[in-house]
């Protein structure tokens, strides 16, 4: 892969923290909520996933898809099936302390453009490639190249293609 960085900012981009580009504004679910009420939450907050959380900790995590795939086409009602039946269990996540290298080595081998940021168990932000790309536009040759070269072009949002 060819480096597209100079050294200054290659440096800059692997001790970055995720806690420096996250989104802190989280909107988030509890479990018992409707796909609806967490359909509705996306459509106004213009995000494709959402945190499902319990206690102030995150239980799981529900996307756009998951509604979809899991209800929709399903023929369930969105109105009545709950966030719990529907959510990812075995969330990926991030520290704050994590590197941004670490977030989108991280969000590659899962396949996933968006990670929630949990610091004791609880939820202090959530990142995406999109955040990472707001900050560093340089960082999205290389985030695209990192994920291209392993095979993940359907996970790369096509504003870095």
């Amino acid at each position: 892969m060819i480096n597209l960085f100079n050294f200054k900012e290659e440096r800059l981009f692997m001790q970055e923290t995720v806690k420096d580009i996250m989104s802190k504004d989280v909107v988030a679910v509890m479990p018992n909520d409707s796909a609806e009420v967490a359909a509705k939450l996306m459509s106004e907050y213009d995000i494709g996933s959402i945190p499902v959380i319990a206690g102030g900790e995150l239980k799981g995590l529900l996307t756009d898809r998951d509604i979809v795939v899991r209800c929709i086409s399903k023929g369930k009602s969105a109105n009545s099936t709950k966030v719990s039946d529907l959510m990812t269990t075995d969330v990926a996540f991030v520290t704050p302390e994590n590197s941004v290298h670490d977030a989108v080595s991280l969000m590659a081998a899962e396949r996933v453009r968006r990670l929630p940021v949990v610091n004791n168990g609880f939820v202090d932000g959530m990142v995406s490639l999109a955040d990472i790309a707001r900050i560093h536009s340089a960082v999205i040759s290389y985030a695209r190249d990192f994920m291209i070269d392993r095979g993940f072009t359907y996970c790369v949002p096509p504003f870095m293609i």
